[in-house]
């Protein structure tokens, strides 16, 4: 068993790794380029709000199914036709919500419009990743982890066709784009639909919620979590397009896109750690080396990431972007650096996750939605787009902090007093060290190499983390 989970989670791992930057790079971020910060801030926009009502697409049905199939596989047979059928009715709910929110925010027909696809693209990415429940509750690894990339896959592959291989006849927009995602949305729920029906071979339209009323009950603070983590993430960039128009969104969505390339890293990490510290959790070990050993990987490389990206930005988003603004380096450099948060919060979340520590997770989700709101009404009329991204970090390093702090204390983790120095002159090195290579008349690539060469040397000459080690009690862990 422990074989069969490392090794299927490697393949996750690499699929995520492999597939999400070819997504970006080789499509999303051509796109904004073909069609312009405007028009592409209206889409990241829309995009955004299509996500603040998700929780009307699962209530918790994902995490309740995964559950109870992963203790009674035979619950499959049942589940699925029921809750698939209720995920359908959800999905309407979903939709007309939407649809309403959007003509209340007073947008445009042709707005609403791409909204109705957006959001019918959204019932879609749940739809499958709730098909994936069924798949990964009856331990078929394999299965789940080719379809967690298979619905990128074929968008990158028709996205490509339309943006490349149709440029001379077809003058591309964001309207076509959001149509090659749901065709690509849909084959992928087809196929993944057809997987489980392979296993279960009985599907009925029906829906019977007091068989499963008492499940999801227990499931929606997990859901609600969710809920609070996207609002206090994406109504940034609803904000931006709001109060300053749809070019200064557009501004934010260049930056905003390679922080979320960047905030992969610690997302699969917390794929990896939540089983593993329920399992150590419930057997009452003690967490502090395992979070500890994570901490230092994920946050040792953000650093890295963040000081090369933040102090190269000009010269990074140029090579990128075709917007000749000071801005959006300015924007990039602010905003790169709240992915130390994020990793941070992908750590010290999934432990409180596992932990069961939902009540606290929420408040603090809660208090960083609204501290989030407060800050882009202030920042944003008078900042635009540099406003939203200081209002991120800051809102984003204190959710940071505030897990951290109730890990310590609810958990009684501890950290020695002598890592704690080591930490703090990791950070302070690294950090004079990647400006003081400013003033060198390196060419800029060899500046990036060099710069993350130097703060990972540092993060392994103070002896921050041993790789073996973490490997080695990543297996054991998993017995």
């Amino acid at each position: 068993m422990q074989k069969k989970f490392i090794s299927n989670l490697i393949l996750l791992l690499f699929l995520n790794l492999l597939v999400k930057p070819a997504w970006i790079f080789g499509i999303d971020l051509p796109v904004q380029n073909r069609v312009g910060a405007e028009e592409y801030g209206l889409y990241f926009a829309l995009f955004n709000f299509s996500m603040l009502f998700n929780i009307l697409l699962d209530l918790g049905l994902t995490h309740y199914n995964n559950q109870a199939v992963s203790r009674n596989r035979p619950e499959v047979v049942r589940n699925f036709s029921n809750l698939t059928s209720l995920k359908f009715m959800l999905g309407v709910v979903y939709l007309v919500v939407t649809l309403v929110a959007g003509f209340v925010f007073g947008y445009s027909q042709t707005a609403l419009i791409l909204l109705l696809i957006l959001s019918f693209n959204q019932f879609l990415a749940s739809l499958i990743l709730f098909f994936r429940s069924n798949l990964s509750g009856m331990q078929f690894f394999r299965a789940d982890s080719l379809l967690s990339v298979v619905d990128k896959t074929l968008m990158i592959v028709l996205c490509g066709i339309l943006l490349f291989g149709l440029e001379d006849v077809l003058e591309f927009n964001v309207v076509y784009y959001a149509l090659a995602q749901s065709l690509s949305y849909i084959i992928a729920s087809v196929i993944a639909f057809f997987l489980v029906w392979k296993k279960v071979r009985v599907f009925t339209w029906r829906i019977n919620f007091g068989s499963y009323g008492k499940g999801l009950r227990k499931s929606i603070p997990y859901a609600l979590l969710i809920l609070l983590m996207s609002l206090y993430t994406r109504v940034d960039g609803i904000m931006v397009e709001r109060l300053v128009g749809s070019y200064e969104s557009g501004i934010y969505a260049a930056s905003f896109r390679l922080l979320d390339m960047v905030n992969q890293l610690g997302y699969l990490f917390g794929v990896l750690l939540l089983p593993m510290f329920s399992a150590m959790l419930g057997r009452k070990e003690d967490v502090s080396n395992l979070t500890r050993l994570s901490f230092n990987l994920v946050f040792t490389v953000l650093l890295g990431v963040s000081l090369v990206a933040g102090f190269n930005a000009s010269p990074i988003m140029d090579k990128l972007y075709q917007v000749d603004d000071p801005s959006v380096a300015h924007v990039f450099e602010l905003l790169i650096s709240s992915s130390i948060g994020f990793g941070t919060t992908f750590i010290f979340g999934t432990l409180l996750t596992a932990a069961g520590k939902l009540k606290t997770l929420n408040t603090i989700a809660l208090v960083g939605f609204v501290l989030n709101i407060i800050l882009n009404f202030i920042l944003i009329p008078d900042y635009g787009a540099e406003g939203a991204a200081i209002a991120t970090v800051f809102t984003q390093l204190l959710a940071a902090l505030a897990q951290v702090f109730y890990s310590f204390r609810l958990l009684q983790i501890s950290f020695p007093a002598s890592y704690v120095l080591r930490l703090s002159a990791f950070v302070l090195v690294s950090v004079g060290t990647v400006y003081l290579l400013q003033y060198l008349p390196l060419p800029v690539l060899t500046n990036i190499i060099l710069s993350f060469g130097l703060v990972m040397s540092f993060a392994l000459f103070l002896k921050l983390f041993n790789y073996q080690t973490a490997i080695d009690l990543m297996k054991s862990r998993l017995k």
